[in-house]
Order: structure tokens, then C-alpha cells, then sequence
């Protein structure tokens, strides 16, 4: 307790200088709309109807959430690059609402068949919208040209639902670690290994955890950001999320209760983790606090990497550490066409090219995707993508270990309640001291719930 305050009061002192730094970084006001409005409420997609004007053009209605800057702008160029391949289809892409606020206009708009044409679907979602109808089945648009077959397993796993693919899988994403390398040069400590062969164990990690730990620095952060690294732990040590239908939540077992034990244990036991409240009171992000060396190791999601990189710290990467089986879990939001779109001919164009080199592809260079087709991990196409500048010199190391990526539980699940669930309870846990048992129980009670209220609607 007194190292953690410690570490409290020197770390807030930084705190004027960090927020100044995040306003450089993030400017204020909200995201601007394509036209420019700044809003990003609630819009009209134009129903899903398209159109086609005078000049025989093609207008796609195309709707997506504002992730970030990086990322919206990333959409913007790629849909450029597909007009001007197709100059007789125009896309009008409306990013606005994220998270549960536009999954729930999704469910709405797909109840009152007010669709656009080509639409971002969460994974968790993706279920839930199959079932209402709402999208068109493009199980027979693959081809030779363009196999299902090239979608590596997890990404496949995502996108049929009974043996029909309603979705394309916009790419993979996985947590792993990063790691401060000026840090560990300081304290004098080898690198982890890339190599998911010789991945260093959770009794490994968090010893070095705790070597790198000072008054003034935290060994890592976010193993108790649930919502994007708890399921590929849960998995290592032998855990599951659900049964085999998904139907009855399995949170409360001795493998789950040993990952949640150990996640705690690394912040109260060793002092090696700050909580989010720390983050908060000092103003900065858990990329902040490792880019300026607060943190020596961050847990966090494969998009990151595309920020971190433009950052221009002294980067590093590494596998989870294994509780026992050594994996991480893959998923990612869909690409899917409305079954109301007049259109679906040029939409399913449009699909084909949002998984493709050119589109994808411009992605994974810039580090915030990883590729979701077998082809693009072949050598002459990872020469395509693979940056060095953004990669560095350890990541095709851990290219089998994306490619082979159990998929992620959260992207199969027959209710999206279950993810606010999960964060809820073991908010509970890890700030209110709730004890375990409690947690895990009620965990399955509500997600239970919550299950059967899905499959009743």
C-alpha cells in the first residue's frame, strides 16, 4: 500500500504536463461528419434503398462508427481509391455512433428495414442481426476467384452463422503485449521473446513484472481491461466462456477464478499495476503512461500498434503470456450489405474490395489490423503490407500466432449484454472487492438472463 501511494503522489505530478500533451494530441469539440457538420448523432442512412442518378451512377449508403481520426480517415481513402476504380459507384459513408449506441440503432433500423446498403456490424452483434433477416445471405457470391476458403479460421468461425455467411470479417485483431523498450534497457532486462514458441509463462511475466517495477514506474498495465484481453486468458488456462451452443454462460469455474485471482493478485500482491483510477486522476491514457515510460508494459488490443507506432517511442512486442496453452483470440466488426438494398451487385463490388489489398491491406500497414485471408500472410504479400517502420523487427515473428488466433468468444455470443456484464462484475471485483465467487456466479445468473431474453425475442 505505501509503494502503490507512493508511486500515486509521484506520478501526479506529471499530471499538468500529460493533459496538456492529450489536448495537443486530440484537440477539442466532437468529430466532424462528412459534411462537415460535427455532428455524429443520429443520422439518416437513406434506408438502404441507394440510388442512382441521371448519369447513371450508382450511390451506396455506407455506415460505420467513428473508432478514431486514424481510422475514419482510413475509410475515407479507401473508399477514394474504390471510386476511382468504379467511377459508376459513389459511396456516402456516414460515420457517427460507437459501441452499444450503434448496435442498438442497428437493431433498430433493421426492425423498421431502414438499412443502408453496406454497414459495419459488431461481431457480437452480427448474431442478433442475422436473425432478424436483415441481411443479405452472400453464401453463393464466393467463387475461385474469391474463396470463402481464405479466411483464416477464426474469421470463418465469425462469419457463418449455420453454415451461411450474412458478413465479410473486416480483418483480425488480437491482444498482446507491448513493452517500453528504453525501460527495460534501463533496468537491465532481456526482452521478451516474439516467438510464440518460446513464450514466456504468466509465472515469468510477472516476475519481470515486478523487476520492472519502481516507485516512480508500474511493470504493466491491462489485464484488468476485461472487455478486449480477459477471454484469450481465460482460454490459455483451460477456461471457457459458454458451452458448446452458447446458451448457458461458464464463467464460474476453478480456471476462471484462477486468471481473475491472478490479475488482482498482480496489482495488490506485487504492486507491479496501477488501477484505472490512477490513469484518471493523472490525466493520461495507458498508451500516454508507457509512451512516457510510466509503464513498462501495456496489454492491449493489435489496433494500437497503428498509434503507438506514430508515436515514435521505442516499441517493442510480445505474445501473451501463457497460463498454459499459449494463444491469443482474434476477432473484428463485419462488413455486410442490408437484404433491402437495391444495389447489391455494386455493395457486393464494394465488399469484395474492403477485404483486399488495397483496402485491408493499407490497414495492416499502418499496424491497426491484422489480415483475415490466408493469402495475405504469404510471403510476397506480407512484402506488401509489413513496414518496418510501423512492425519493427520482432513482428513477423508473431505472424502464425495472428493467423492462428482461437476465435474470440465475445464475437460468437447470442447476446451483446453479456460484454456490460462481464465489465460490470468484474468492476466489482477488482474495485469494490467483491469477493470472486460471487462475481463468477453472478456473471453466469445475468448472462443466463440475458441469453434467454435473445433467443425469446
Amino acid at each position: 500500500r505505501r509503494v502503490y501511494n507512493m508511486k500515486k503522489r509521484q506520478i501526479l505530478a506529471l499530471a499538468l504536463a500529460a493533459a496538456m500533451a492529450a489536448a495537443a494530441v486530440t484537440g477539442c469539440g466532437a468529430p466532424s461528419r462528412p459534411d462537415g457538420s460535427g455532428e455524429t448523432g443520429d443520422t439518416d442512412s437513406s434506408g438502404g434503398s441507394g440510388e442512382e442518378s441521371k448519369d447513371g451512377v450508382v450511390e451506396l449508403t455506407f455506415m460505420g462508427w467513428e473508432a478514431s481520426p486514424l481510422e475514419t480517415q482510413a475509410v475515407k481513402d479507401g473508399i477514394a481509391a474504390f471510386e476511382k476504380e468504379n467511377p459508376n459507384i459513389k459511396v456516402n459513408y456516414t460515420p457517427g455512433l460507437a459501441g452499444s449506441e450503434y448496435n442498438a440503432k442497428l437493431l433498430s433500423s433493421a426492425a423498421a428495414g431502414s438499412l443502408p446498403d453496406v454497414m459495419f456490424v459488431a461481431a457480437e452483434s452480427y448474431r442478433a442481426i442475422v436473425s432478424k433477416g436483415a441481411l443479405w445471405d452472400i453464401t453463393d457470391q464466393f467463387d475461385e476467384s474469391y474463396p470463402l476458403d481464405d479466411f483464416i479460421d477464426s474469421s470463418r468461425q465469425i462469419m457463418e452463422v449455420d453454415g451461411h455467411v450474412y458478413g465479410i470479417s473486416s480483418c483480425t485483431v488480437s491482444p498482446i503485449v507491448y513493452y517500453n523498450k528504453d525501460v527495460f534497457d534501463a533496468k537491465g532486462i532481456e526482452y521478451p521473446s516474439a516467438d510464440p514458441e518460446n513464450c514466456w509463462t504468466i509465472d515469468e511475466f510477472r516476475d519481470i513484472a515486478k523487476q520492472l517495477t519502481s516507485d516512480d514506474i508500474y511493470g504493466v498495465y491491462g489485464l484488468e481491461t476485461v472487455a478486449d484481453t480477459l477471454n484469450a486468458q481465460l482460454l490459455s488456462n483451460g477456461g471457457t466462456r459458454y458451452n458448446e451452443d452458447y446458451t448457458k454462460s461458464t464463467m464460474n469455474s476453478p480456471e476462471n477464478k484462477e486468471v481473475f485471482e491472478t490479475i488482482k493478485a498482480i496489482r495488490t500482491e506485487d504492486g507491479s499495476a496501477p488501477d484505472a483510477s490512477t490513469l484518471d486522476a493523472v490525466g493520461m491514457s495507458a498508451k500516454q503512461m508507457l509512451q512516457t515510460g510510466k509503464v513498462a508494459m501495456l496489454v492491449d488490443g493489435s489496433w494500437s500498434l497503428q498509434e503507438l507506432a506514430a508515436s515514435g517511442m521505442n516499441i517493442g512486442m510480445a505474445p501473451l503470456p501463457s497460463y498454459g496453452k499459449v494463444l491469443t483470440t482474434g476477432q473484428a466488426h463485419l462488413h455486410c450489405i442490408s437484404d433491402t438494398s437495391k444495389h447489391k451487385d455494386e455493395a457486393w463490388k464494394f465488399l469484395q474490395f474492403l477485404s483486399g489489398m488495397d483496402y485491408q491491406g493499407a490497414l495492416v500497414k499502418s499496424g491497426l489490423w491484422m489480415p483475415n485471408r490466408y493469402s495475405m500472410y504469404e510471403d510476397d504479400a506480407v512484402a506488401q503490407w509489413y513496414d518496418e517502420k510501423v512492425h519493427g523487427d520482432s513482428y513477423k515473428q508473431m505472424l502464425t500466432y495472428f493467423k492462428d488466433a482461437v476465435v474470440d468468444p465475445t464475437a460468437l455470443q447470442l447476446t451483446s449484454q453479456a460484454r456490460d456484464i462481464i465489465a460490470e462484475e468484474t468492476d466489482m471485483y477488482f474495485k469494490q472487492d467483491q469477493d470472486i465467487d460471487t462475481t463468477l456466479q453472478n456473471m453466469d445468473t445475468r448472462i443466463d438472463e440475458a441469453i434467454q431474453d435473445a433467443l425469446q425475442q
